[in-house]
């Protein structure tokens, strides 16, 4: 959809910018501290001490019971990464949380205001299809996960459109500040 495009722009315009799927990858990671405990539920999926991502989501993508048991390993530890990065910018004016299963998680009573990046359907595949590693497949599987796009821009209290040129996406981030009362840095 382009969520972290317009993360690195309310970054610019000064708001700092939590982003789950970082976390994810830094805690599954080579080193990272959710490697072993992944590896002891999932054996097969880790490989010379770093998650295989490709491996496990063929384990878990298509079995809603091996799905759970993974998020019950991993949402703790990012909700807890979230906690310190909230505590460190407690006197921010402004934080942006950029969580792609939000509604899926049923997370967004956790925040005062949901902005949801949207692009047209042919769009996004294009987008998420040019990825390494993504196959037809494992994007519809990913897609019937989630909320569909539809639904989460009616909940959201600011819809921010990628499906056109950077510079009016811009724009729109910069109405999203100035509605919030927000004037962008620089």
């Amino acid at each position: 959809m382009g969520k972290s495009t317009v993360a690195r722009m309310f970054e610019r315009a000064g708001v700092p910018v939590f982003d789950a799927d970082s976390e994810v990858r830094r805690l599954q990671g080579k080193g990272g501290a959710l490697v072993d405990l992944i590896g002891e539920r999932f054996p097969g999926s880790v490989e010379n001490g770093a998650l295989d991502r490709d491996r496990l989501a063929k384990m878990v993508l298509e079995d809603p019971t091996e799905l759970r048991a993974l998020e019950a390993i991993v949402h703790p530890a990012v909700q807890a990464a979230r906690d310190r990065f909230t505590a460190e910018h407690l006197h921010s004016p402004a934080i942006l949380f950029e969580i792609p299963l939000l509604y899926e998680t049923d997370g967004e009573g956790d925040f005062d205001y949901v902005i949801v990046v949207s692009a047209p359907a042919e769009i996004q595949r294009k987008r998420v299809l040019a990825r390494p590693a993504m196959s037809r497949e494992k994007l519809d599987a990913i897609l019937a996960r989630q909320v569909p796009d539809e639904q989460k821009r009616a909940r959201a209290d600011f819809v921010i459109n990628t499906g056109v040129d950077l510079s009016t996406t811009e724009a729109r981030v910069h109405e999203v500040l100035a509605c919030l009362g927000l004037a962008p840095e620089g």
